[in-house]
């Protein structure tokens, strides 16, 4: 398990295996609200269940037409992929991890019109288009 968290750690240039062990978190939350809502099958279920996937599918962690299943077979990497950190170094606008990071807490990335200063933030796939420098940064050029 150490030898993992230390390549999870170089790979999404995570400050400390404190983030790893909250998306780890996330994660298993996920997984089990999807076990308790596929052995129930009550009309609450129901609108628990679309309400989960819709999120999921928000989140771009799973496709439209997934199933309870999907959302079992997640890995940690499908969330870790999902956080603003990864989609800045994946859209080209850093050079690496650490770089992105960096970008992120001196607050010259936004989302939409908000400023993000945490480079924990699992960004929606609505969302990703819009990932881009503040004005007032020098990297806005």
């Amino acid at each position: 398990r150490l030898e993992e968290e230390a390549i999870l750690v170089k790979e999404y240039g995570t400050l400390n295996k404190r983030e790893i062990y909250k998306m780890r978190s996330l994660l298993k939350k996920f997984m089990l609200q999807a076990k308790q809502l596929l052995s129930s099958s009550t009309a609450q279920a129901e609108q628990e269940k679309k309400s989960l996937l819709g999120k999921m599918h928000s989140l771009a962690l799973i496709g439209a037409n997934a199933q309870l299943d999907d959302v079992l077979a997640l890995q940690l990497n499908n969330i870790m992929e999902r956080r603003l950190q990864t989609l800045l170094l994946r859209k080209g606008l850093a050079s690496t991890m650490k770089q992105a990071r960096q970008f992120i807490v001196h607050q010259h990335v936004k989302v939409g019109n908000k400023s993000i200063t945490s480079p924990s933030y699992l960004v929606s796939k609505d969302d990703e288009a819009k990932i881009s420098f503040v004005e007032k940064s020098p990297f806005a050029k």
